[in-house]
């Protein structure tokens, strides 16, 4: 008996030191879980930190950068404003003596069915459209007579035309000075100019405008010319006057606006005028006319 009860003792001992063993292994191995996960998380806090940091000074430069940007917006908004003072000046000059100075130069070219505007080019000799003396049937008129402003009509004589360019250069009378052209690379757009010429027979007309683009192509008009497009009016008869800058400086010759359209009018522009006379000069005159 007493055997026996020695022996579930000891059994029931047993159990309680396994027990005891598996409780404490479970708790190690809770203890070294939770020693892991604190680990991952103070890890993960780490990886936190730096990515707010990271982000913080992202933020940082981005603000510097910001900053910079802001001061350079804001240093072109006042060169901007310089540049529109500028044009506000340019656009408010009065084109009285630039008119002035140069009406003497511009012609009314009229032929028995046609009528038009031109200029000196060089002394003796006056460029127009091709299309201005033309007569009825398309052929250039037998009968040109050149017009000028103190109403004196003098016999205009075909040099030559370059049909493509729509230019045409005459000779008459050497008494009258002539007008300059400009560098077309020295036009601006916004430029103010001043269109000469005799808009619906209406002799010696001025009006002014701006220059709204420069180097239109010809081949979108079925041409060879490049193009000053303007807002300054132009009309029938101001076909071949000149478009004048500020300096009294010729930067195209007026040929044409689009039909049923006010403020779009187009100008050869001045070194396609070089060309042209030149070109005509060279062949006809053995000479060159605009150095």
């Amino acid at each position: 008996m007493k055997r026996h009860h020695k022996i579930i003792i000891g059994s029931f001992s047993t159990v309680i030191i396994i027990s005891i063993i598996v409780i404490a292994i479970l708790l190690n191995a809770t203890i070294v879980k939770q020693n892991l996960e604190n680990s991952q998380l103070k890890n993960e806090i780490y990886q936190l930190k730096e990515i707010t940091n990271q982000k913080i000074n992202e933020l940082a430069g981005s603000q510097i950068e910001s900053k910079r940007t802001i001061k350079i917006l804001n240093q072109s908004i006042d060169s901007t404003n310089t540049q529109i003072s500028k044009l506000k000046l340019q656009t408010s000059e009065d084109f009285s003596e630039v008119i002035k100075n140069s009406i003497n130069s511009v012609v009314i070219v009229r032929t028995l069915s046609s009528l038009g505007s031109g200029f000196f080019i060089s002394e003796g000799y006056v460029v127009t459209n091709e299309h201005v003396i033309e007569d009825d049937s398309g052929q250039i008129s037998q009968v040109i007579q050149i017009l000028t402003n103190d109403n004196q009509v003098y016999t205009g004589t075909l040099v030559g035309y370059i049909k493509n360019l729509d230019l045409a250069l005459l000779k008459t009378t050497s008494k009258y000075g002539y007008l300059d052209l400009e560098e077309s690379s020295n036009v601006g757009v916004g430029e103010k100019v001043v269109a000469i010429g005799t808009p619906e027979g209406l002799s010696f007309s001025a009006t002014d405008g701006i220059v709204s683009a420069t180097g239109r192509p010809g081949s979108s008009f079925g041409t060879a010319g490049t193009y000053i497009q303007t807002n300054a009016q132009l009309n029938p008869g101001n076909s071949g006057g000149p478009l004048l800058n500020k300096n009294g400086n010729v930067i195209g010759m007026n040929n044409f606006k689009l039909v049923n359209t006010e403020g779009i009018g187009f100008a050869l522009e001045s070194d396609k005028i070089k060309f042209g006379v030149n070109s005509i000069s060279q062949e006809f005159l053995n000479e060159t006319l605009i150095n």
